[in-house]
């Protein structure tokens, strides 16, 4: 197998490992959508604490991955010569999508620690 191959072999790998990562967070998610409302109903302050918390751990594990795909976006920019002008374009354009995401993810984290009231409504994908 020639060492293009076995690259993108190993990216499928990592890539499925992030899939199982989201798969955790989409748990986290739908936990923390609970602790919320219940604070919101019951006025527990122990589930906001919670929720807080599993934000935080959340936005932290989705700014490692988004770090992952900003730097092997980065490594093929690094390698943009040896690509046509179309994949080029391409290349710039995923580059720029994966800064934009991993800013996103620094502001979001940001928000979760600070935000001690849960004003701010909280997204990610």
């Amino acid at each position: 197998m020639n060492s293009e191959i076995e690259d993108r072999l190993k990216e499928i790998k990592i890539e499925n490992f992030i899939w199982l990562i989201y798969l955790g967070i989409i748990g986290l998610s739908y936990y923390s959508n609970y602790l919320e409302k219940d604070y919101f109903v019951n006025n527990n302050i122990k589930s906001k604490e919670k929720y807080r918390e599993i934000l935080i751990v959340i936005f932290s594990i989705l700014l490692v991955v988004y770090i992952y795909f900003f730097y092997d976006s980065y490594s093929s920019l690094k390698d943009l010569e040896k690509y046509s002008k179309e994949k080029q374009k391409k290349i710039v354009l995923s580059f720029l999508g994966s800064t934009f995401i991993l800013l996103s993810g620094i502001i979001f984290l940001y928000l979760a620690y600070i935000d001690d009231d849960l004003d701010v409504e909280l997204a990610f994908n």
